[in-house]
């Protein structure tokens, strides 16, 4: 998911080689304690079968991010240390929303008002009085019942915000009354979809960033690099992102970026683009909304991995 949602987040935070989940971050720690395990196995099923596409009203103040479903009770608590995403205001991204079962329907997107208290459970006084994007039966990539499958779309996040905030979605089935509700903390700081608090709250760069440029620009039109930084790190897993840019003097219109994980290590999630992986390449490719690249302009996409970071060596090919 892109913002990720509590539960999503914690899952990823929590989930071993084993398969087990045993949450490091203390809010998805403090949730499971109150909600159990099956509440992150079940990350997707944020949802009340009779919800209809009822918001205010129909599910309680304090209880927004559990959709009223006491099952993920957990969920709606106040914490510091909930994973969030870093994005920009007004910005375009894409969005994002996991399609574990295929269902056709809408997507509402809420934002917290200037000014809404984090230190309590979230009423729906603190939200905007409407919402900032809908996404009409959206396209869908992907097979159900696996995680990189989803619904997507395009959408300007909300102008004029800063810092700590939540962007609360309902997502309203057509063919039934099956309504879906998730929180999604974000921190409006100029970010490019940077996550933290996953598997170590506030996670910071390391100290000297890994960087590994993997082609020498050439100034040829439609070629690209690409360079590679571990965000942040910790037991278990880590953060990268990678900057894709065009050296080139005019611009190029698609990329692909491949580079070989360390065994072991596998990819949770990745955002500003999609990815495949065959064995242990993995082939990342631009999203629609950034497959355009300038002259002399660059992107970047991030993801989330377990494992070790090591220094991969990158390759990029446009188109």
């Amino acid at each position: 998911m892109v913002p990720g949602s509590r539960t999503f987040f914690c899952w990823q935070d929590g989930l071993s080689p084993q398969g087990n989940i045993v949450p490091i971050n203390p809010a998805c720690s403090a949730a499971v304690a109150q909600s159990g395990a099956n509440s992150l196995y079940n990350w997707f099923s944020v949802l009340r079968s009779d919800g209809a596409g009822r918001t205010r009203g129909f599910i309680p103040d304090g209880q927004l991010c559990s959709g009223g479903n006491p099952n993920f009770s957990g969920y709606d608590l106040a914490h510091a240390d909930w994973p969030r995403t870093h994005l920009t205001a007004g910005a375009q991204i894409q969005f994002r929303y996991n399609k574990w079962a295929a269902h056709p329907g809408w997507f509402y997107l809420y934002v917290t008002k200037d000014g809404w208290n984090p230190n309590r459970p979230l009423t729906w006084d603190d939200l905007e009085e409407q919402p900032f994007h809908t996404a009409d039966h959206p396209q869908s990539v992907g097979s159900p019942g696996t995680n990189d499958a989803h619904y997507y779309w395009n959408a300007t996040l909300p102008s004029g915000k800063s810092g700590r905030h939540i962007i609360y979605s309902v997502w309203k089935r057509s063919d039934s009354a099956e309504t879906f509700y998730n929180c999604s903390d974000v921190v409006f700081d100029g970010g490019n979809g940077e996550v933290t608090g996953v598997g170590r709250p506030g996670s910071t760069p390391t100290a000297t960033p890994t960087v590994t440029p993997t082609v020498t620009p050439t100034g040829e039109p439609g070629s690209c690099t690409a360079a590679y930084r571990t965000v942040s790190s910790w037991t278990g897993g880590f953060q990268g992102e990678v900057t894709v840019s065009n050296p080139g003097s005019s611009g190029i219109n698609g990329w692909t970026v491949k580079w070989a994980l360390n065994s072991g290590s596998s990819i949770n999630s990745l955002w500003n683009g999609t990815h495949t992986v065959s064995g242990s390449t993995v082939t990342a490719k631009n999203a629609d909304w950034n497959r355009s690249i300038p002259a002399r302009g660059s992107t970047t996409f991030g993801f989330t991995a377990n494992g070790t970071s090591g220094s991969p060596t990158l390759t990029c090919t446009s188109p």
